[in-house]
């Protein structure tokens, strides 16, 4: 049976981040499920940049879902409803409990995860302008960072989003399955490819 990640989908979500990630699993052929986190249950998610996107379901119906991955796209007011959205968060401690991977990237490391001290040991990173979120003595100053300890994956945003999503690939599918995504792609220099 293939893996399977969740990605969360707020209102003001960063689109970069969410399709990026979304579209590099499927090339891996994880099975990927789109959850709205919109208050109101809509399936229609306006992003930070006006770019709308259809979740598959609400959130509350695929919470206690058999995901392997709890994926939290970042964008200033997605962390924010993020954070405000009690299921989410409750589900988020759930996948940390049970000892699934949280992938976390840009402002959700420091919106979401720290405020709700869901990952009280864990080392991560976040969107760089957003450093003052997370205590300074977890910080890591890195693109994308996992914290193995924790099963933490945290990135710092839209430009890191390759690198974050290559790597959820790496954990649930192998070194193998990442680098054959990110040979299909035209990657810039500094991204790890997955081929040596």
């Amino acid at each position: 049976m293939s893996a399977s990640a969740l990605i969360c989908l707020a209102p003001g979500c960063e689109e970069t981040e969410a399709v990026t990630t979304i579209d590099l699993l499927v090339r891996a052929g994880i099975q990927v499920t789109t959850a709205s986190v919109a208050s109101d249950g809509s399936l229609v998610i306006p992003c930070s940049r006006g770019v709308k996107l259809l979740a598959d379901a609400p959130l509350v119906n695929v919470a206690d879902g058999d995901f392997d991955v709890i994926v939290l796209p970042g964008g200033l007011q997605g962390a924010r409803n993020l954070h405000d959205s009690l299921l989410l968060v409750e589900t988020v401690r759930q996948f940390h409990l049970s000892g699934r991977i949280v992938a976390a990237i840009c402002a959700a490391p420091g919106m979401v995860l720290i405020p709700h001290d869901i990952f009280t040991p864990g080392n991560m990173t976040g969107f760089p302008g957003l450093k003052e979120t997370i205590p300074a003595d977890r910080w890591m100053d890195k693109r994308c960072y996992y914290d193995e300890r924790v099963k933490l994956l945290t990135s710092q945003g839209p430009g890191t989003s390759i690198d974050f999503a290559l790597k959820i690939i790496d954990l649930l599918a192998g070194k193998e399955k990442a680098a054959e995504v990110a040979a299909q792609l035209v990657l810039a220099a500094g991204i790890y490819n997955y081929a040596d």
